[in-house]
């Protein structure tokens, strides 16, 4: 404003300040007419869903064995008018079809499998059930990964979408998937015919609960959002023989502690450091007795990455540095086991449809509570519903009471844990409603209104 004195600028200042309508605050929630609806039949639904939130969270199953779990879902689909079908792709695979008339094909997909954890919450609705691994050893199994959260935001979905049938035209598609866990299920649906036996999508949506958000946030990645995920067992090989003998011995425990140490330097030494990689040794088992070195020790590895070439040279790299200690230690070869059938690829999220969501999100739901986040090395085989041809999101739900979240952020304040931790306890209602009402909206958003 060069050469307008300084009382017009005062004055000018003092008009704009008294006469200009005042803006709304940026994080400011402008909810829609149609989450007014939305929230009216979904609190209708609460108590229902959070004793249905209850149940499931206490009666886990381990992945592939999800027979119960499959069977209310279906039950509950059924209840609302879906046509069902159940155990698809050779296992506890549900998927429900409700058709309204022309319109676009949106996708819904929950997870079902339980993980072999023994809770430790406390929670009056604590697991107790007991079962054996996938190697035969006895273990709990626990809702560690909010499968349950999903299961009910789901049905929460599908019986606020029916009751609201007059508010949109098109096809549900309602996919109940087991076996997440290990990265066998979405490949077994596919491989059995999912994007060719029901109505083809034209997008696809999945939550995903979250250990370290508050109910009420939402939290989201355009494009690469979860890593690839492989799965490896190692036997490492020796000679066994007696603990106070043991040059007589090729010690695989030993040989073991080496090939371990030395796979973190695949991350640290061989891999550029702005592409992420961990390779983890989740399990290690061997020997039989304080004083004898065994034959052979077992490893079960969790390797993640984000690049396809990056993959490739760590599957690689795992097998060198193996292979390399056991010939300088002359220890026969390591038997090494990529498990290719349980495989996850990345989840890349569309970034049209992620943008048009994540809006809609922040006009009901306020700027404040709905972040991005950057990608994380967790993996969710959601990603390959992306095979469909259809665009795909997936995003994360607060899921802690937000009084327990402030408090873990105090100085010395308890950390919250993780996904996959025994202490992990989302609490129910809010999050299922919190689920149930993004999710519905999504819905609706994709089925009642053209694409942006």
């Amino acid at each position: 404003m060069r050469g307008v004195s300084q009382f017009v600028v005062v004055a000018l200042f003092i008009v704009g300040c008294t006469q200009q309508p005042t803006k709304p605050e940026p994080d400011a929630a402008k909810p829609s007419a149609l989450l007014a609806k939305v929230d009216e039949r979904v609190q209708a639904e609460a108590v229902s869903l959070t004793a249905l939130y209850e149940n499931l969270h206490s009666h886990p199953e381990l992945s592939l064995e999800e027979e119960q779990s499959a069977k209310r879902m279906a039950k509950e689909l059924e209840a609302v008018g879906f046509e069902v079908t159940p155990k698809f792709g050779g296992g506890h695979g549900v998927v429900g079809v409700l058709k309204n008339g022309p319109g676009p094909c949106v996708w819904v997909r929950a997870d079902m499998d339980g993980l072999p954890v023994t809770e430790q919450t406390g929670l009056p609705y604590a697991s107790k059930v007991k079962a054996k691994d996938r190697t035969g050893n006895p273990c709990g199994v626990m809702h560690a990964c909010g499968h349950d959260i999903h299961m009910s935001c789901f049905v929460g979905a599908a019986r606020t979408m029916v009751a609201l049938k007059a508010d949109w035209k098109g096809t549900l598609v309602f996919v109940a998937q087991p076996a997440e866990e290990i990265g066998v299920g979405a490949r077994t649906m596919i491989e059995a015919g999912l994007f060719k036996k029901f109505p083809q999508p034209d997008y696809c949506l999945a939550l995903h609960a979250d250990a370290q958000l508050p109910v009420g946030q939402i939290h989201y990645t355009e494009g690469l959002a979860l890593a690839n995920v492989d799965t490896i067992d190692i036997t490492v090989k020796g000679k066994g023989g007696h603990g106070a003998a043991p040059h007589t011995t090729v010690d695989p425990i030993v040989l073991s502690a080496k090939i371990i140490l030395d796979l973190q330097t695949i991350a640290s030494r061989e891999t550029n450091p702005t592409d992420p990689v961990v390779v983890t040794v989740g399990s290690i088992h061997g020997g039989t007795k304080h004083n004898i070195i065994p034959n052979e020790v077992k490893l079960q590895l969790t390797v993640r990455t984000t690049k396809a070439t990056t993959r490739d040279e760590t599957l690689k790299a795992v097998e060198r540095i193996a292979r390399g200690h056991a010939a300088t230690a002359r220890a026969p070869a390591p038997d090494i086991t990529v498990h290719l059938d349980e495989y996850t690829p990345a989840t890349i999220n569309d970034v049209k449809l992620t943008r048009r969501v994540v809006q809609l999100f922040r006009d009901n739901f306020g700027e404040a509570n709905i972040k991005e986040r950057p990608p994380i090395l967790g993996g969710e085989d959601f990603g390959r519903f992306a095979q469909s041809g259809a665009p795909i999101f997936m995003y994360f739900l607060g899921t802690i009471d937000p009084e327990r979240f402030a408090e873990s952020k105090k100085p010395g304040g308890k950390p919250l844990p993780s996904t996959h931790n025994d202490g992990y306890a989302p609490v129910g209602k809010p999050s299922v409603v919190m689920g149930t009402r993004t999710m519905t909206l999504a819905v609706l958003e994709l089925l009642s209104s053209p694409g942006k």
